[in-house]
């Protein structure tokens, strides 16, 4: 497994707990289909589906992590969300999140998880 790989894991691994402690119930983690995958599919306290895409960028990065959610990913994570809720047959408030993981350069990692990221 490459390094980058690895390190994303950790970072969805680490960004799907983060919701967790906040009363989110996550549903899927790399849900995939043919438009592509959805990092994170959890629904929050207040019952709306988030589609999650997590960002994680190491110390000493260029630009923020929510700026590599470009326009082309925006529109394969909107099909590939489109695709789970016909799948799960969900008929209720959806909306995009961008789970943006930091790495310090102590190593250490913090999330900071920004809501209805696409609005």
């Amino acid at each position: 497994m490459s390094r980058t790989k690895t390190a994303g894991d950790q970072g969805e691994a680490l960004a799907a707990r983060y919701l967790e402690e906040r009363g989110f119930t996550v549903l899927a983690r790399q849900w995939r289909c043919r438009f592509g995958e959805v990092d994170i599919v959890a629904r929050s306290p207040e019952g709306i589906l988030c589609f999650v895409e997590v960002k994680r960028r190491g110390p000493g990065a260029i630009g923020l992590p929510r700026e590599f959610v470009d326009g082309r990913k925006r529109e394969r994570l909107r099909k590939a969300a489109a695709a789970y809720l016909a799948a799960a047959g969900f008929d209720g408030p959806a909306r995009f999140d961008v789970a943006e993981v930091y790495e310090e350069d102590t190593g250490a990692l913090r999330v900071n998880c920004l809501e209805d990221a696409f609005a």
